[in-house]
């Protein structure tokens, strides 16, 4: 990689485009977080795979463990992505296996940084909740699971089948 004239500095391939990330922060707080949001709970649970408030315990969670989860200006003085844009973007890709940069339109996130936002979300989420939601379920927990699932479904068993994991 070549160096810029009269620096040390690589350049850079990377196009820098000017994003607007807080237009991106006022539409999803206006589609999803306001006190009277465009889109009520059911839609927000179906998008997003859980609820608001379990939602916004996440993200507040990721904010108080790490900075990155939090509203900063970057080196150049400009702002950054807010919490709910972050958490946003890792639950998404996750939720439905988009790709990096496939809300950048809507939440006016690079590539690069919602890929970052997805790794540091799992991150953070192993951290925090393995011990109590990613353990290994004991007898009294697949109880439990067999009840509820035959009273939602009507039929007993199937615990891990790909089919009945909703």
């Amino acid at each position: 990689m070549a160096a810029a004239e009269g620096s040390s500095q690589p350049l850079t391939r990377r196009a820098k485009y000017n994003r607007d990330q807080e237009a991106g922060h006022d539409k999803l707080v206006a589609d999803y977080f306001a006190d009277e949001p465009v889109y009520p709970a059911e839609i927000f649970r179906r998008r997003f795979r859980m609820s608001r408030q379990l939602f916004l315990r996440i993200a507040g969670d990721m904010a108080q463990s790490d900075p990155f989860f939090t509203l900063r200006n970057d080196a150049r003085g400009q702002r950054g992505f807010s919490n709910l844009q972050k958490c946003t973007s890792a639950i998404r890709q996750l939720a439905y296996g988009y790709a990096p940069d496939a809300l950048d339109e809507y939440i006016r996130m690079s590539e690069r940084t919602a890929r970052r936002c997805l790794y540091k979300f799992c991150q953070w989420v192993v951290k925090l909740y393995s011990k109590r939601y990613l353990r290994k379920p004991n007898a009294n927990d697949v109880q439990k699971l067999y009840q509820a699932h035959e009273q939602r479904h009507g039929f007993p068993g199937m615990l891990g089948s790909i089919d009945c994991m909703h």
